[in-house]
């Protein structure tokens, strides 16, 4: 009796310790996001990966739900319009690689003394800070017929016969998004390289300079070894967004015309035509390729920036 008295004495006193009451602290701060995490994102990941095995609607009673095994996720490889969407990606995709040596190349001018800079980067930058949605809307009636880049373009001498229609024209229509999602995630990449750069130490400017090392030497042996992991984010953060793009082809063009991308097609699939089902296998087949191309980006950069230390 008097032993077990002892040892709640113990595990009382314990808790009343610096250490016994840093763990409980650290307990009380963990045990809240942790169960957010849970609830809304892991357990509604795993109920969607469970969707994906049945033919459902949003509206079907549990018992009434049709178990079709691996059926669905047969169907996104065979349906044109579930993974032929993805083609459209390889446009993101360009634009993305092209972004980013724009940002790159702007970053790396900004990141030294230039007349301007702070205003020329506080306009790329604020973009980014616009809605989605209503950066949609805005190029919506940029592009559309007769409007605001048709009438400069009118200014500039081209007849509007001779125009193409931006958002209909199918050779044309998917870079006219594309251009729209250079033009908003530009100035974002930009920010981050140059913040990347202005780490840099300076006294390997100084010893390039001594050496005589020009700009371009200065860019491919200092600059860019030593933003690296900026650069390697910047490409997976871009390449993984080219395959999930969505505002800008949904609210521009509501993905008519050959312009509806994967999660375009997906969000009808799932909330026009009620397939949850089908629409869950698409997302966790999207969510393995993106994972995919993420271990390939890592080797990739990993070989590159090997052979270029050595």
């Amino acid at each position: 009796m008097e032993k077990s008295y002892k040892e709640k004495a113990v595990k009382k006193s314990f808790w009343k310790t610096r250490k016994g009451q840093q763990l409980l602290t650290m307990g009380m701060f963990l045990v809240i996001p942790l169960t957010l995490l849970v609830v809304f994102t892991y357990y509604p990941f795993a109920e969607m990966v469970k969707f994906s095995f049945y033919k459902m609607k949003y509206s079907t009673p549990v018992d009434k739900r049709v178990f079709v095994g691996f059926q669905n996720y047969i169907d996104v490889f065979k349906r044109d319009d579930c993974f032929g969407a993805l083609r459209l990606s390889l446009y993101y995709m360009v634009g993305a690689l092209i972004q980013l040596v724009l940002a790159l190349y702007f970053a790396t001018i900004l990141s030294f003394k230039a007349k301007g800079g702070n205003l020329f980067k506080g306009l790329m930058f604020f973009p980014y800070l616009i809605n989605g949605i209503a950066i949609g809307f805005i190029f919506k009636f940029f592009y559309t017929r007769g409007f605001v880049l048709d009438t400069v373009l009118h200014v500039l001498g081209a007849s509007y016969e001779n125009l193409p229609y931006w958002l209909k024209d199918q050779n044309i229509n998917n870079w006219s998004l594309v251009a729209t999602s250079v033009w908003r995630y530009f100035g974002q990449n930009m920010v981050l390289f140059i913040g990347a750069i202005m780490s840099v130490d300076d006294t390997l400017y100084e010893a390039a300079a001594l050496d005589g090392a020009n700009k371009p030497q200065i860019f491919k042996h200092i600059i860019l070894p030593s933003i690296k992991t900026i650069v390697t984010l910047n490409v997976i953060l871009s390449i993984t967004g080219s395959l999930s793009s969505f505002e800008q082809p949904y609210v521009i063009t509501n993905g008519a015309n050959g312009t509806g991308t994967y999660f375009v097609i997906m969000n009808e699939i799932a909330h026009v035509s009620q397939k949850v089902g089908l629409a869950s296998a698409m997302a966790v087949v999207l969510l393995l390729i993106i994972f995919v191309c993420t271990i390939l980006q890592k080797l990739f950069f990993k070989y590159v920036f090997r052979e270029a230390k050595d």
